[in-house]
């Protein structure tokens, strides 16, 4: 019988306020090029955030509230110059975060902060025992985000932020960052590519954004070796690679590294029906894994362990995907199936394939150089 927990949830109105324009797609509109919505929108997510109520697991959840960032917070990641070039822009008609890529409208500085907050506030209930895990579904994402500059779609770094918040606030030291979004956790890894006490492990899909870096060979830096694991998954895997990397490269390497929390970025993108990715997981896939990174919080941390949304651009799949993450963390069933199960459940793209192995084979490796932090 599945454990039942107190699971917090972040959820605000506001997010699904940050305007990212009128792309075709990722493509700024002009000349042959027809307006459309930016594929980060706000529906994937305030889909989810419907689904959550309309299925009854909100009843089942502890609300979490989520307020603004300060700007102190802010700066213990970001520059100062670019966080005043978000207010400027904000406070006019917009712009962009500084990749060409990155649209954001009037106000949506403000939304950032509150995206930022409500990680933060997750992480806070958890770390205050309030609750025993949590899920901050909010929005814009954050998990591209450097110092000085917003990145594919991300303005702010928001677990980063939550993460040094928690530093100071109630004296976390050591700390584990999955990242399971379909692309490279390029932000945490370069944040705490020298920082002995920061593990991140991203798996994602190879060279697909960004197209460069995410490889097996980034390590970690001279003060740190071994603290930064990518596990580039080829296009095409499904659920068996996923948790075989989480089985046999996060789980070992966690142990070892012994975190007094875990922070995830959670995103939905490596989803069949999304449309900037090539990879297969269904949303029973979603489910096992939230179940083994519960389960191994339990081992590491005492349960401590906070999902922070991150991509996914399905608004129709995405909310069945997050569905069962919240269902498993929390230990309540809605009794609510996936419509599209039927068309992904049993497709032979799931289990996982000799390629496929070769890279997770190649991360296990990875994962033992942690054996020196013992």
């Amino acid at each position: 019988m599945t454990a039942v927990r107190r699971t917090g949830y972040v959820y605000h109105e506001q997010y699904a306020w940050h305007d990212t324009g009128t792309q075709a797609g990722i493509i700024p509109p002009g000349g042959p090029v027809q307006p459309y919505r930016t594929f980060e929108s706000p529906e994937s997510k305030s889909r989810f955030a419907g689904l959550v109520e309309v299925s009854g697991l909100l009843d089942n959840l502890t609300r979490v509230r989520a307020t603004h960032a300060t700007e102190e917070q802010l700066l213990r990641i970001h520059s100062a110059e670019y966080i005043e070039r978000l207010k400027a822009s904000s406070a006019l008609q917009g712009g962009d975060g500084g990749d060409g890529s990155t649209p954001f409208g009037a106000g949506s500085y403000d939304i950032a902060r509150l995206a930022v907050g409500g990680t933060i506030a997750a992480t806070t209930a958890v770390l205050d025992r309030r609750v025993d895990n949590a899920y901050a579904l909010v929005r814009p994402p954050g998990h591209h985000a450097l110092p000085d500059t917003g990145m594919g779609y991300c303005l702010l770094a928001n677990v980063p932020i939550a993460l040094e918040n928690a530093r100071r606030t109630h004296g976390v030291e050591r700390v584990v960052i999955i990242d399971y979004d379909v692309h490279h956790g390029n932000g945490a890894q370069s944040i705490y590519w020298d920082d002995p006490n920061v593990l991140t492990i991203s798996i994602h899909q190879e060279r697909l954004f960004p197209v460069t870096g995410g490889d097996t060979t980034e390590t970690g830096g001279p003060s740190a070796p071994g603290s930064c694991i990518n596990i580039p998954l080829p296009a095409g895997s499904g659920n068996g690679a996923y948790i075989a990397a989480v089985e046999r490269v996060v789980a070992p390497a966690a142990r070892s590294f012994r975190p007094d929390l875990i922070l995830i970025s959670s995103g939905f993108d490596p989803s069949p029906l999304d449309p900037l990715a090539a990879m297969t997981v269904t949303s029973g896939g979603f489910r096992d894994i939230a179940t083994r990174l519960v389960e191994l919080a339990t081992q590491v941390c005492g349960g401590r362990i906070v999902f922070s949304h991150e991509g996914g651009y399905s608004p129709v799949h995405v909310p069945f995907c997050g569905l069962a993450v919240l269902e498993a963390i929390s230990g309540y069933n809605t009794g609510i199936e996936d419509p599209f199960g039927p068309s992904f459940d049993y497709s032979p793209a799931l289990p996982l394939k000799p390629w496929q192995d070769e890279i997770i084979t190649e991360a296990e490796h990875l994962a033992q150089m942690l054996s020196g932090y013992n």
